[in-house]
């Protein structure tokens, strides 16, 4: 069983098409290089809350020295009621991260690329979605003193939101988002494209970074 299919502590009186939207996280297929889990949702985004997070994992030569290549996390949000600034009754919002060496950092066209992966992976999957909006963030660190010896490090991170479209009985696709969010942190990660599914799309043109180094903790 994938981890994210774990029980989690939706709330009894959460409304059926909440319930279904987590119950396709939950049952989603994924690639084999992801890591996944449930999360504590944020409490006061929406009335109703659902989180995973995720890693992209190279195997090391030990089962304890596998890296994370690039990380993140995805939250669903549910308001029966609308939302205004969603333009729909769910939302979806995500913050993932990898690390990469500083030159590659200092790529200008590297935010526009980030971002079209986002929705360049959406689009693969004919998925219908509005109001998309994010950050892309470059970051680096120089280190000096006692730990002066560390390389330089670099950093991007995407976060972003948009609202999935209803479907039937006014439940989005979440497996389909979860799958193209998934593609993203792959991206990231410098791993190659999943071969495009039966609706077609742009996975065979897209770039993805090369080999890197995954997130460290100082």
């Amino acid at each position: 069983m994938n981890a994210a299919q774990k029980k989690d502590d939706t709330a009894p009186a959460a409304p059926p098409a909440f319930r279904t939207a987590v119950d396709a996280l939950r049952v989603a297929r994924l690639r084999p290089e992801i890591e996944i889990d449930p999360t504590r949702p944020p409490q006061r985004l929406a009335p109703f809350a659902y989180a995973l997070e995720a890693a992209v994992v190279e195997p090391g030569p030990d089962s304890d020295d596998a890296e994370a290549l690039a990380d993140g996390r995805l939250v669903l949000l549910h308001d029966p009621a609308g939302h205004e600034a969603w333009h729909g009754t769910f939302r979806l919002v995500t913050l993932v991260r990898a690390e990469l060496e500083p030159e590659m950092a200092a790529d200008p066209l590297l935010p526009d690329v980030c971002w079209s992966w986002l929705t360049g992976a959406l689009r693969a999957r004919g998925l219908s979605y509005g109001e998309p909006s994010g950050t892309v963030t470059r970051a680096s660190s120089h280190y000096f003193g006692g730990i002066g010896d560390r390389p330089a490090a670099s950093q991007i991170e995407i976060r972003a939101s948009w609202t999935p479209r209803e479907g039937r009985g006014g439940v989005p696709d979440t497996a389909a988002h979860l799958a193209a969010w998934c593609e993203l942190l792959c991206q990231l990660a410098g791993l190659p494209p999943a071969p495009a599914g039966p609706q077609g799309g742009e996975g065979g043109a897209v770039v993805t970074l090369p080999q890197r180094r995954g997130p460290q903790t100082h």
